[in-house]
């Protein structure tokens, strides 16, 4: 069978694909924004809108929700229907969405906006890694690429808040939406003159039931996530999880007797692809399961402000994105499995320092930590990314750059939910509550740091002991995801083949096309 319509998908000269490649970031980046950008303006909008308790959970949450569960759906259907042509609807249908949202009247319908939003979001995700793949066909370029690629995602996630601050302090909560709205413009104007097009040439059949199992496969799971960190462990959380599970095996099942298959599971059986997926998806639990909590350790526990507290993560931001000039040598020096290793090991000891220098009254020993930190994730997630996306051939990009994001939809939720369960449990362990504190307050302090900030006066000896709880649940916790990434380094050291990503074996599957 003819393999020209993959081959001319790539013939772009250098100054069209960097340029090309920069449209992709801004997708990206917008995506990541999008999904921090709304926790600085709940107060605002609940003056307005009025929102329940439940109400405003859904509100944060069916965004992430929609987006985890169609990744793989969208990716699949990108190989099929054309990459570029998703992206610009998905683009189109992301700016649209926006504006439903910054003119919304009600809960419901601001819910009803974030739900288009995680679906159009999540048609723009596996098509900007997807034509990464197609247009960088050179190694040592597509993982540059891939490395500015993971930048965005990371530094989207970071500036999210600080925008949305920006925004709030002269503009309604709506802005946070209305600013996407020129962003798409330059992506769908952009992303028309600059991306080539690149589908799937044989594609197979599109198979509705395994595009449904894939949805319940994951959002249950996700949901049952959110829904533990935020109400703890109950009935409805586990029967979602075990329901998600259920519907996963069964997936899985279906997938490995199909012909055309929506994700061959096989790939899985290959140490090159399962460690890698598992490498992405260690290292963004342990960046996003730190920054969550840490900009509250910051703010409540140091004193800054929430700018500061933006400013003060920028370390990690910063040094994921340096990677872009030291990935290729290392990758090349190193090979797969151990720079995948060494960038494990390398988020590992910035966790023990984290943990070492929360302790220490100067700031300066934090922002080292965090370098450290922000290294080892930009180096592994790109290696990772990249060693996933060079498994499969040009062709079925999509369904492969799904699961990578998947992995990293999954990861960060899974991150703050069980890095914050510990968190909340070691703080509670270690408070020790005079016994004539008044009741409003002793449940204020049980509660959180947040709230015991809120329910106490600044000087008080309580909040005092709460604040180093604090700190020290904090310390604990970046241990415990220290000694999880070093076995992760271990496991990826002794899997992952140490060869080049082109040098990786392509599935057997591709020899039946």
């Amino acid at each position: 069978m003819s393999t020209a319509p993959a081959a001319r998908e790539c013939r772009l000269s250098p100054r069209r694909r960097w340029a090309a490649l920069s449209i992709l970031a801004i997708a990206v980046l917008v995506l990541a924004i999008d999904n921090t950008v709304l926790y600085l303006a709940v107060p605002s909008l609940t003056a307005d809108l009025a929102p329940t308790a439940n109400q405003i959970l859904w509100i944060g949450d069916v965004y992430s929700l929609a987006l985890a569960g169609l990744l793989i759906v969208m990716g699949s259907l990108a190989d099929r229907i054309g990459r570029k042509r998703l992206l610009l609807i998905g683009s189109a249908a992301f700016g649209a969405a926006s504006l439903l949202a910054a003119l919304s009247t009600s809960a419901a319908m601001l819910i009803a906006a974030r739900l288009l939003l995680g679906i159009a979001g999540a048609a723009l995700m596996p098509s900007t890694l997807s034509l990464i793949r197609n247009i960088f066909t050179d190694q040592s370029e597509r993982t540059r690429a891939i490395a500015i690629w993971s930048a965005a995602v990371g530094a989207g996630a970071a500036i999210g808040p600080l925008v949305g601050g920006a925004l709030l302090e002269h503009f309604s909560w709506g802005s946070v939406f209305l600013i996407n709205l020129p962003i798409m413009a330059v992506l769908i104007v952009g992303g028309a003159w600059l991306l080539p097009e690149s589908r799937d040439p044989v594609p197979g059949p599109f198979d509705p039931a395994s595009a449904l199992l894939s949805m319940a496969a994951i959002v249950p799971v996700v949901w049952a996530i959110k829904h533990t960190l935020a109400s703890g462990i109950d009935l409805a959380g586990v029967a979602a999880l075990v329901a998600g599970i259920v519907a996963g095996v069964v997936f899985v099942s279906r997938q490995r007797r199909l012909d055309s298959p929506l994700i061959d599971v096989a790939l899985f059986a290959r140490p090159a692809f399962s460690g890698s997926v598992l490498a992405c998806f260690l290292a963004v639990f342990a960046l996003v399961g730190l920054l969550f909590f840490f900009s509250q350790y910051l703010q409540l526990v140091r004193g800054f402000s929430p700018l500061q507290a933006g400013l003060g993560e920028l370390p990690t931001t910063l040094s994921a994105i340096a990677v872009v000039a030291v990935v290729g040598r290392v990758t090349r020096r190193l090979g797969v499995g151990r720079a995948i290793a060494a960038s494990l090991l390398l988020v590992s000891a910035g966790l023990v320092g984290v943990a070492v220098a929360e302790s220490l009254s100067g700031y300066v020993w934090l922002a080292l930590a965090l370098v450290a930190v922000g290294l080892g994730v930009g180096l592994g997630q790109t290696v990772a990314t990249d060693a996933v996306v060079s498994s499969v051939p040009p062709r079925k990009a999509g369904a492969a750059s799904a699961v990578a994001e998947t992995a990293f939809e999954l990861s960060a939720a899974m991150g703050i939910a069980i890095l914050g369960s510990i968190v909340s449990l070691v703080y509670r362990a270690g408070m020790a509550l005079p016994a004539e504190l008044d009741p409003l307050q002793r449940e204020a302090v049980t509660d959180s740091l947040a709230s015991a900030t809120a329910a106490l006066p600044p000087d008080s000896p309580v909040l005092d002991a709460a604040r180093h709880a604090f700190t020290e649940a904090m310390q604990t916790t970046s241990l415990i995801a220290a000694a999880i990434t070093l076995a992760a380094a271990v496991v990826a050291w002794r899997t992952i083949p140490s060869t080049n990503c082109s040098a990786l074996p392509m599935p057997s599957w591709t020899a039946r096309r």
